[in-house]
């Protein structure tokens, strides 16, 4: 329960605050993002301090190599089927997409920030042991401004509903990111619960990483880490390949990300029409990701 509460509470209580200075805003923004390269740094000291490190790493990328794949089929080929049974009608024409090395080296940025932490943490210094108490204090007040920052999208109740594409997607990605997870946990021989919690970051790899490096330790969170960072790595480059054919799996796998990364590449190669759902569809997953995690780790 107390893992839940860490997470939830903060959550609902930042939603209930509603910003509309763009000055507010954009300072909660820029603390956000300072709070993910902290938290990340500490959570690659806390791996620094493991027993038995090298066994662990050896863990860690073997939990990356089965989850990322069965994850990713399963998301795939669900969403290759919605597409077939529901076509998206469109007749955009795709513009050139912005830089995809930019955008793949702003996602190594965070995850050079794990590595300096996990560099640091080879030191033994003894006062990085209090490692995990400084990142869950920085992990509550995180949470407390996603809560703020998804509230102050301006999405309401009326435009989630109305937007039946979004929802149509965001709940096959859903339902199949999950499977994803289970059939992971089975051949990893993992608790379903976990292969499903490692399964519902939906990319949003600065969260997944740091929400189950609480609940289940180092080990699985920095699985979980890159775990979304490979997919959101693989949606950059997939995305220019698979949106004339192929436009609700390009959605589907964009996740969590959708309201905020990799919406202007999607903006770019699928048009303006494909703003309001790829909002809508991000949201529900931004929403639903610190919920589920928090469920199936309880």
């Amino acid at each position: 329960m107390y893992g839940l509460l860490v997470i939830l509470l903060p959550l609902i209580v930042g939603y209930l605050i509603h910003l509309h200075h763009s000055v507010l805003l954009r300072m909660v923004a820029r603390t956000l993002s300072a709070l993910v390269y902290v938290i990340l740094f500490f959570m690659g000291t806390s791996l620094a301090f493991l027993e038995d490190l090298s066994s662990n790493l050896v863990m860690i990328f073997h939990i990356v190599l089965i989850s990322t794949p069965c994850i990713l089929a399963c998301s795939l080929c669900a969403l290759w089927l919605l597409e077939r049974r529901l076509p998206w009608r469109h007749a955009h024409k795709s513009q050139t997409p912005p830089s995809r090395l930019h955008m793949a080296l702003e996602s190594l940025k965070l995850c050079a920030s794990v590595l300096a932490g996990f560099a640091l943490g080879l030191s033994q210094w003894p006062p990085l042991r209090h490692a995990a108490t400084v990142s869950e204090y920085a992990l509550i007040l995180m949470l407390f401004l996603v809560g703020m920052q998804l509230r102050s999208s301006g999405m309401t109740l009326r435009q989630i509903t109305l937007n039946r594409r979004g929802m149509l997607v965001a709940s096959v990605s859903l339902v199949s990111a999950l499977a994803g997870g289970a059939c992971a946990a089975l051949l990893l021989d993992l608790p379903i619960k976990t292969g499903m919690a490692l399964a519902s970051g939906f990319g949003w790899y600065s969260l997944s990483g740091i929400l189950m490096t609480e609940a289940f330790g180092p080990v699985i969170g920095s699985a979980a880490f890159f775990n979304d960072l490979l997919r959101e790595l693989i949606t950059i480059l997939l995305i220019p390949l698979l949106m004339s054919r192929q436009r609700s799996m390009t959605l589907g796998l964009s996740g969590a990300t959708s309201m905020d990364f990799t919406l202007p590449i999607l903006q770019r190669i699928g048009g303006m029409e494909i703003v309001p759902a790829a909002i809508v569809h991000g949201f529900i997953m931004s929403l639903l990701a610190p919920i589920l995690i928090a469920l199936f780790s309880a």
